[in-house]
């Protein structure tokens, strides 16, 4: 058989089967982004059990504007997905939609905007960026470590 329809084969049947979920742990710990007066901050929880919670906080100056409520788990169909509320909301859901070794795209073109989440590690920063479900109109944070870089040690 042909070498290159075996590769082929093989290839859609890894696409098509269920496989582990991703691991995100590479997003866990405390980020910050700041500018010269305003400020986010992005905390979340190591994977346990299926599940990340995450905080989201920022503001201007010593002023805290907005805040959001984050988790990643799955959904009741088993597909990964991120829950955003912010300011207290209800949870809107964003299904898993690929990624790689450190990178998670979550999708919900329904929702007016975002409509698609990105994180991904690029060197020690965390890159967070929501935009429309083709990429159009983002919006970008880029985060440093803040925890457990700044944790102190007894």
């Amino acid at each position: 058989m042909n070498p290159l329809l075996l590769f082929a084969a093989g290839l859609a049947a890894a696409l098509a089967a269920p496989g582990e979920p991703p691991d995100l742990g590479w997003m866990a710990g405390s980020w910050v982004s700041e500018g010269p007066s305003r400020w986010t901050e992005e905390r979340w929880s190591r994977p346990r059990g299926g599940v990340m919670l995450g905080t989201g906080l920022s503001g201007e100056g010593a002023r805290a504007e907005s805040f959001e409520f984050m988790r990643i788990a799955p959904d009741d169909q088993g597909r990964l997905t991120f829950w955003g509320s912010p300011e207290g909301a209800t949870p809107t859901p964003f299904r898993y939609e690929g990624g790689g070794e450190r990178e998670a795209v979550f999708v919900n073109p329904s929702h007016d905007y975002p409509q698609r989440i990105v994180y991904r590690r690029e060197g020690a920063e965390l890159v967070a960026t929501i935009s429309l479900a083709d990429g159009s109109k983002p919006q970008t944070w880029r985060y440093v470590r803040k925890w457990p870089a700044d944790r102190k040690r007894p």
